[in-house]
């Protein structure tokens, strides 16, 4: 039977209920931070499900005495849009009612005169702005705002800051960064668990001794979902929609995309689509001439401006070199210029997502674009 109208498998947004896979260990440590008022730093590649598994602790963490508040910043371009994205957030996601939103703007930020702005359905569609002094005490009223609430109220509250990373590119970055983490520290009633898609930056931003953030919190670096948890979840979900499909194919998905989250299921779903009942290898390689496909137009637009280098660094990395790209040899046979040239274009690569480290060696972050690039280079 059909399962209750869900789809077979969810890819691009952030996944639920059925369609949410194994995380049992983080769940419950995530869970346990929350509870506990620690402050929680999540880091991993991106696509790995780390929104994902937020949105289900959250959904797990909320009561009466726990308030959950949760927020994407990915465009906030400056430090005021962020004190009003923070601001909207915490008002609207700590109580139910317009009065009570409007009176505790009033009342906890009395010296910054909030101006409300109210959409069709005024019981979830509002925002709110802020006319301030980023130089003054108004940005710590508005940093203060849900520790004041919590006290009010009696509860606690979990702050979720998503694409938290995007603060590292405010002007002044590092001292907006040092007036969070200089009221944040202190707040007794109000934890913060704060993640992003951009690795290289949320390692910086929390990694970095010079930094405000540093050891802001508890590290969850997010891993790979086993073979085995995708083998099995993969061929529960195609029997629930009335096909199958082997382990050993199930298996062959999870592995050729290398256990990221968002493909194995985008690519479980193209075989599900290819399949009438039982999938066959068949299946899967047109699935995954589709995956191919699909993402063709993205993966052109990435590399369409790379230099020489960069394009020869890449294919040295797909040829099996991932370390040592300075010796003669490299550097003659993939054309990399000088050493100090490397540096630049290893440095160029990663704040382009492209290339990651891992285990000290130099890795394609996207397995689906290092096949693409095998193909487009014909290597």
């Amino acid at each position: 039977m059909q399962n209750k109208g869900n789809k077979a498998f969810i890819f691009g947004v952030a996944t639920s209920g059925e369609n949410f896979t194994d995380r049992k260990n983080e769940t419950k440590r995530l869970l346990l931070n929350f509870q506990q008022g620690i402050n929680t730093i999540l880091i991993s590649p991106r696509r790995i499900g780390k929104t994902s598994l937020v949105r289900k602790v959250c959904e797990l963490a909320q009561s009466d005495d726990l308030k959950i508040v949760y927020l994407d910043i990915f465009s906030c371009r400056s430090d005021r849009e962020f004190y009003d994205a923070f601001a909207t957030a915490i008002l609207r996601q700590t109580s139910s009612k317009l009065e009570e939103w409007i009176d505790n703007a009033k009342r906890f930020l009395s010296r910054i005169t909030p101006k409300f702005s109210i959409g069709t359905d005024p019981m979830t569609d509002f925002s709110v702005s802020l006319e301030l002094n980023t130089k003054s005490e108004d940005v710590t009223d508005i940093l203060q705002l849900p520790e004041k609430i919590a006290l009010e109220k009696g509860i606690k509250i979990v702050v979720c800051i998503d694409e938290f990373q995007q603060i590292s590119e405010f002007s002044d970055s590092k001292i907006f960064q040092k007036r969070l983490r200089t009221v944040w520290q202190l707040q007794e009633n109000v934890s913060y668990c704060l993640f992003g898609s951009k690795k290289h930056l949320m390692n910086e931003l929390f990694e970095r001794r010079s930094l405000p953030f540093y050891k802001f919190g508890d590290a969850l670096y997010l891993q790979k979902i086993d073979t085995k948890d995708w083998v099995k979840y993969i061929c529960e979900r195609f029997e629930v929609t009335n096909k199958s499909i082997s382990p050993s194919l199930a298996e062959k998905i999870a592995k050729r995309v290398d256990n990221h989250s968002s493909y194995v299921q985008q690519l479980a779903w193209l075989v599900w689509v290819h399949t009438d009942k039982i999938a066959t290898e068949e299946n899967f390689e047109g699935a995954w001439q589709d995956l191919l496909d699909q993402n063709t137009p993205l993966f052109e637009k990435q590399t369409e401006n790379l230099t020489m280098y960069q394009l020869n660094f890449l294919k040295a990395i797909i040829d099996g070199v991932s370390k040592e790209f300075t010796t003669k040899n490299v550097l003659e046979k993939y054309n990399l210029g000088t050493s100090s040239s490397v540096a630049v274009v290893k440095r160029a690569l990663i704040k382009k997502e492209l290339i990651d480290i891992e285990k000290k060696e130099i890795v394609i972050s996207d397995i689906v674009l290092k096949e693409w690039l095998k193909r487009e280079f014909k290597i």
